[in-house]
């Protein structure tokens, strides 16, 4: 059963930086799509990023284009979200997720972690 677990989340300034880590446990980790979503207090959970199997093909969200990047590490089991030049809007707990295929959409992605909290002071 796969777990995955997110942590580099924190407080940052207004174009500050932060870089987010999911570690995942279970086997074939690189047979999986993985994703990053963020849901803001009273908001419904969005679509942040998404990396296919092998790092070869990215989506953003427009509003994170061009500041967040996504990344994996096969051998690591890992899957990063560095995040550039952020703003108080990016300000939500954001998830980590697997899924068979790479989506942009929660339905694509089948298990998910907990959530590191990430707030942007301006």
């Amino acid at each position: 059963q796969v777990q995955l677990a997110e942590s580099g989340g924190g407080l940052a300034q207004s174009g500050g930086s932060l870089r987010l880590s999911c570690a995942a446990s279970g086997p074939a980790f690189s047979n999986y799509a993985m994703g990053w979503f963020r849901q803001a207090p009273e908001k419904e959970r969005e679509f942040v990023a998404a990396i296919n199997w092998d790092g070869g093909i990215t989506y953003y969200a427009n509003s994170v284009k061009g500041r967040f990047a996504i990344s994996r590490d096969n051998a690591k089991k890992m899957v990063y979200l560095q995040m550039n030049s952020l703003k108080p809007e990016d300000t939500a707990v954001y998830y980590c997720a697997r899924g068979t295929g790479i989506g942009t959409t929660a339905s694509a992605y089948a298990a998910w972690g907990q959530g590191t909290q990430v707030t942007v002071s301006s």
